[in-house]
């Protein structure tokens, strides 16, 4: 495991790797996940091998640091993101962002093109603010508080067995300041910056999550959308063959176009 400080409190963001060939995929988990969970089973499939992996856990998640003085707005997670990728010397890598993490790594991309080459984006948070139902809003509809004194526990009762296994993992004060950040969203917000970037983009919408909206304008501004079929939120999971064809860069099904 290696790690970096994302403060001025020697706090550490935490990661595991496995070697090979630059640039590197670096692989970054949505609200109350952790990335070595929802990715190994995909890098190490046969086509995606032979290149170097990072499994980054954001702060208040996973394995890495949870600090009561931070904020864990969209820009705090993508500056402790660039801290490990400053540390392990990568550049220029391909970012495959689930969720939350896809909000992530386009704020990382807007911030420091240097360290991005190429983004995947799997159901990415692109717009404030998003619908009641979307699982940032019920976190974050709870105060700061209340949700640390309780609705933390009667979140992770409601939301399913899989979500609920690293959800536990992560700080409460953290989720939760997590969630608000990215209701909050970006400035510029994030769909605006996937619009505006002129790295090669792939964003994947699950067949059974609906129609993405606004897919037409992102289409014509370069993204490469792709409805995955069979597939609900959990791509990797549902869909890993569609998957690992994305992230390899490889056509995938004709039905899913």
């Amino acid at each position: 495991m290696k790690h970096a400080e994302f403060d001025d409190r020697g706090n550490r963001v935490r990661w595991t790797e496995t070697p090979g060939a630059e640039p590197a995929r670096v692989y970054l988990h949505g609200l109350g996940a952790a990335s070595a969970v929802y990715h190994a089973h995909i890098a190490a499939r046969p086509e995606l091998a032979g290149r170097r992996s990072l499994f980054v856990d954001l702060p208040g998640h996973g394995v890495s640091d949870r600090p009561e003085a931070f904020g864990y707005t969209l820009e705090e997670h993508a500056d402790a993101v660039a801290a490990a990728l400053d540390a392990s010397g990568v550049t220029g890598a391909e970012l495959i962002g689930h969720s939350m993490g896809g909000a992530v790594a386009l704020v990382l991309a807007h911030r420091r093109p240097d360290l991005v080459s190429r983004l995947v984006l799997t159901e990415a948070n692109l717009d404030a603010f998003p619908p009641a139902a979307a699982g940032s809003s019920g976190i974050a509809s709870y105060e700061e508080e209340d949700f640390v004194a309780g609705g933390y526990a009667r979140v992770l009762e409601r939301v399913g067995p899989l979500w609920a296994s690293t959800m536990r993992l992560a700080d409460p004060r953290g989720l939760h300041r997590s969630a608000v950040g990215l209701r909050r969203g970006s400035d510029p917000v994030m769909r605006t910056i996937l619009e505006g970037l002129g790295i090669e983009r792939v964003y994947l919408q699950g067949e059974l999550s609906g129609e993405l909206p606004g897919r037409e304008r992102l289409e014509a501004a370069g993204v490469r959308v792709r409805t995955v079929p069979a597939a609900g939120h959990n791509i990797m999971f549902d869909n890993p063959d569609a998957f690992v064809a994305a992230v390899a860069g490889t056509d995938l099904p004709r039905a899913t176009a």
